[in-house]
C-alpha cells in the first residue's frame, strides 16, 4: 500500500475508478448487515487475520485469486461494501485513497462531476465505507458471541475437478450446525433474539455456493478442452 492521500475534489479532480478491476480479490470482509444479500450470491465464510488472529466473516467471491466467478443466470450479483471500497479508506472520519492502488485507471469512472461534486461511483464508496465503520465493531461482538458457545469450527474443502486437477481450501470456518442444534433452550433463544440465530444460518445455507462455483470451473474446463 502506498502512501495515502486525504481525498480532496481539488487535488483529484481527475481521478478515475476502474469498477471491473475489484472481482480480481477473491475473498473479501464483510459485516454482518451483509450477510443476507452475500448468500444469494456467495459462500459466507469465517477465516483469521494473519497479523491479529482475530476472525472476521467474508465472502468468496472466487476459488482462487483471478478467478472471477460468474452466476449463470446474468443476474449482477451483490457487491459487499469491502469490495466496492477497495483503495479507499477511513483516516480520522475521513475519506482518503492510495493513490497506487490499481483500481485508479485513466479509463475508470471519474469520482467527481464538473462541478467537483461526488459522482455515482464516488457516492457508492462513501455508502461503503460508512456500512463498514458502523458494521464492524456489531460483525465482531457477533462472532465473539459464536466464539463464547464454541458454534465457530473448520471446514473441510477439498475440491477434484474433471481434467484430474484438485484444489484445497485451507484456513477457512463455519458455524456447527451439530453445536447450534445442541445448544440450551436460553442460548439458543438468546442468539434469535439478538438476531444471530438468522446470520448463523445464512451462513452455513451459503455454502452451497462451494459447490455451484466448482461446477462452473468443470464447465469452463470443458469448455477450454473442447
Amino acid at each position: 500500500m502506498g502512501t495515502l492521500e486525504l481525498l480532496n475534489p481539488v487535488a483529484h479532480a481527475g481521478l478515475r475508478l476502474d469498477v471491473s478491476h475489484r472481482f480480481n480479490t477473491h475473498f473479501v470482509q464483510i459485516v454482518a448487515s451483509e450477510f443476507i444479500p452475500t448468500m444469494q450470491d456467495y459462500p459466507i465464510l469465517f477465516t483469521k487475520h494473519p497479523q491479529t488472529g482475530s476472525f472476521y466473516a467474508g465472502a468468496l467471491l472466487a476459488l482462487e485469486p483471478g478467478e472471477e466467478s460468474i452466476r449463470n443466470d446474468g443476474v449482477e450479483p451483490y457487491r459487499p461494501a469491502d469490495l466496492i471500497r477497495q483503495g479507499f479508506f477511513l483516516v480520522d472520519g475521513q475519506l482518503a485513497i492510495d493513490p497506487d492502488a490499481p483500481v485508479f485507471t485513466p479509463a475508470g469512472t471519474p469520482l467527481f462531476d464538473a462541478n467537483g461534486e461526488p459522482g455515482d461511483a464516488l457516492r457508492r464508496v462513501q455508502r461503503a465505507t460508512h456500512i463498514l465503520h458502523h458494521g464492524l465493531p456489531e460483525t465482531d461482538a457477533i462472532i465473539a458471541r459464536f466464539l463464547a458457545l464454541r458454534l465457530i469450527e473448520p471446514i473441510d474443502i477439498a475440491l477434484n475437478f474433471d481434467d484430474g486437477s484438485r484444489l484445497r481450501l485451507d484456513g477457512l470456518y463455519s458455524i456447527s450446525l451439530d453445536v447450534l442444534h445442541a445448544l440450551s433452550d436460553a442460548d439458543a433463544l438468546d442468539l434469535f433474539h439478538r438476531g444471530d440465530l438468522q446470520l448463523a444460518y445464512a451462513q452455513t445455507a451459503s455454502v452451497q455456493h462451494i459447490r455451484r462455483m466448482a461446477q462452473r470451473r468443470n464447465d469452463r474446463l470443458f469448455v477450454a478442452s473442447a
